[in-house]
């Protein structure tokens, strides 16, 4: 394995983790950097939400806002920059970044996707200059992650041709609403869709909540959800609807229609499959939940590294203090958790170049895979924000305690991005189950040659499992026989040790749904554990795949040199941590799995010296690092 070079620029980094959309990025770095916000330290709620308020106004003036919406109505035309741009915000204040989210990501980009060309001529320059500001308003105190089964009514009146919009009771209230407390005047209003009689499934509706004045509207119930672990900025709230009465033409129609007689249509057959649809053109959120969540996570590491390089602690034998980024036990806590941060950079830009480049027609199984990828990593940069960030925390000791320092803010805030647009768990069956289904459709085209052969081989493989005599299975460690630290250092032998884990879960699952018996709810709730490692190994094997995507753009040699120890760091430290199941099932023998353990301590103490590059290259604008502990003293 060569050498790293003595000292890489972090500057030639930065273009690589920029991507695609590296002058966006640029842009929106010079634009914070040249604003004097600070993280609010001691705010009191109204103080905070007035503040961000303010800040979202500026936002407003500046052509971020439109990037997403279409040209036609003063946007920029550009889904990918949009998304890019509210993950940058997340170096700052994560309540502007949730509240500017919900602006113009959630409500406007409801109205734009859901909604059709006269909802767009009288919305969406209005959203966009704030001339209108609104909530989305999906989530109920009984359902959340249960889309579907809301409880919430929009019931058709031909006479009148008006929806009348209901909450039948307390469990249909509509919780934790951005914008909804404080600022919002409309609401586009997720409700089961009821005409003559027949309910139709949910659809959105653009409802007014409040009046000119800022009184609630008639018939609209508003309550202040209140102070909240983090992110006070945002003014959340409860909704609930008395009978209140709104036009036809409030009704988003792009997948369902109502005439003024009350009859119903739709270009897509079936309430399930127009449902689903619905919600795949709303991802736009959840990916960049996904992408804030990252951007948090990057900065509590700069944070905790630079800290780590000027703290001291305990003395060498020469009486010399200890700099406590030099213990190794320091270097695990930090740098493969940098080295992970790198890999879901790298696989959350990609996932925003296929969201910019999938069209809104793109055939459904296109579509159905778009929506997997994102709901799987934002399942992945929500818990290892949530992770990394406390590890950073920890990091710093009692300094990474004091709110002026910044890391319990961010760890407050970041805290509910494990269930903000959909909850994590829900989120990995999602991916799962899209898995099981492609498994499954490929699993009835093959012959009956190739049927047999699959059985075949899925008994072999749980004979070899049981053969203590076999040190690792053959198409995974016949890559690189011989020295261990050799092989573990093999890109190859790494990738396919990612796909075959990926591949022996999915088929593991798919093997126990196959005997569901009179009961598939309770075969499927049974194999729950299995289905939700199905949907994280997955997820691991397309982010490293990214990873080595990103080393092969890189086209300054001494970071590439780099980027590919970072590389080695993320995979070896993922297989670490699940070196029990590649124990148990063959993949690792267990003198190969204790060189993954000094391969990790051997790659730690290799990139420490990088440490503070890596992090710089980030490019967080410095008044966001400017946390006391790191004062020169």
């Amino acid at each position: 394995m060569p050498s790293l070079p003595a000292d890489v620029d972090p500057r030639t980094l930065t273009p690589v983790l920029d991507g695609r959309w590296a002058a966006l990025r640029a842009e929106v770095r010079a634009r914070m950097a040249a604003e004097p916000y600070r993280d609010p330290v001691g705010l009191d709620v109204e103080a905070h939400r007035a503040l961000v308020f303010d800040q979202l106004q500026a936002l407003a003036t500046t052509d971020v806002p439109g990037l997403g919406f279409d040209k036609a109505y003063g946007g920029g035309g550009d889904i990918g920059g949009s998304v890019v741009s509210f993950e940058m915000l997340g170096f700052g204040d994560l309540s502007l970044m949730v509240k500017a989210g919900v602006q113009w990501g959630l409500f406007g980009g409801a109205v734009q996707l859901l909604g059709t060309g006269p909802h767009h001529e009288r919305y969406l320059r209005r959203i966009k200059d704030l001339d209108l500001l609104g909530c989305f308003a999906m989530t109920e105190h009984g359902h959340g992650s249960d889309v579907q089964h809301l409880r919430t009514t929009a019931t058709y009146d031909p006479e009148t041709a008006e929806f009348v919009v209901h909450t039948p009771d307390r469990a249909a209230t509509k919780e934790y609403i951005g914008n909804a407390a404080r600022d919002g005047h409309a609401a586009v209003v997720f409700a089961q869709l009821i005409t003559h009689g027949q309910a139709r499934g949910v659809h959105a509706f653009m409802v007014p909540i409040r009046d000119a004045g800022g009184q609630a509207a008639p018939g609209v119930v508003i309550e202040d959800c209140g102070p909240k672990a983090g992110l006070n900025g945002v003014d959340n709230g409860r909704l609930a609807f008395d009978h209140v009465r709104v036009p036809r033409d409030a009704l988003l129609n792009r997948f369902g229609d109502v005439a003024p007689d009350g009859t119903y249509s739709s270009p897509i057959e079936g309430d399930a499959r127009r449902f689903f649809t619905m919600l795949g053109t709303l991802i736009r959120g959840r990916v960049s939940v996904g992408g804030s969540a990252g951007s948090a996570t990057k900065r509590a590491l700069t944070l905790a590294v630079r800290y780590a390089e000027r703290r001291r602690q305990f003395a060498k034998p020469d009486g010399e203090e200890v700099v406590i980024l030099d213990y190794l036990g320091h270097q695990r806590r930090l740098l493969p958790a940098l080295a992970t941060t790198y890999a879901l950079h790298f696989a959350q830009d990609e996932l925003v170049a296929a969201l910019h480049d999938t069209a809104s027609d793109a055939p459904e199984e296109e579509q159905r895979r778009l929506e997997s990828r994102a709901a799987g990593l934002k399942v992945a940069n929500t818990w290892h924000a949530t992770a990394t960030i406390q590890n950073a925390r920890e990091a710093c000791g009692g300094a990474g305690y004091l709110a002026e320092n910044l890391l319990p803010g961010l760890k407050a805030d970041t805290d509910v991005f494990t269930t903000f647009e959909g909850d994590n768990t829900v989120l990995l069956q999602l991916v799962a189950k899209g898995l099981l289904t492609d498994y499954k459709d490929a699993f009835q085209n093959l012959s009956p040659l190739a049927t047999a052969r699959f059985a075949a081989e899925r008994v072999l493989g749980a004979v070899a499992e049981r053969t203590a005599a076999r040190k690792v299975v053959d198409a995974v460690d016949r890559l690189t026989e011989g020295d261990d630290r050799e092989a573990l250092f093999d890109r190859d032998w790494q990738l396919k040790l990612f796909q075959d884990r990926e591949q022996h879960v999915l088929a593991g699952v798919a093997d126990r749904l196959r005997k569901a018996g009179p009961d598939p709810f309770a075969v499927f709730n049974a194999a729950q554990d299995h289905v939700l490692r199905a949907g994280r190994v997955h997820i691991d094997r397309l982010v490293l795949e990214a990873f080595v995507h990103a080393i092969g753009r890189c086209p300054d040699p001494d970071a590439k040199a780099l980027l590919e120890r970072v590389c080695d760091l993320h995979a070896l430290a993922n297989i670490e941590a699940d070196r029990a199941w590649f124990l148990e099932h063959g993949r690792l023998s267990a003198g190969r799995s204790k060189a993954v353990i000094s391969a990790v301590n051997t790659l730690c103490a290799e990139l420490r010296p990088h440490a503070r590059t890596l992090v710089d290259a980030f490019g967080i604008p410095e008044q966001y690092l400017a946390a006391p502990m790191l004062d020169a003293g």
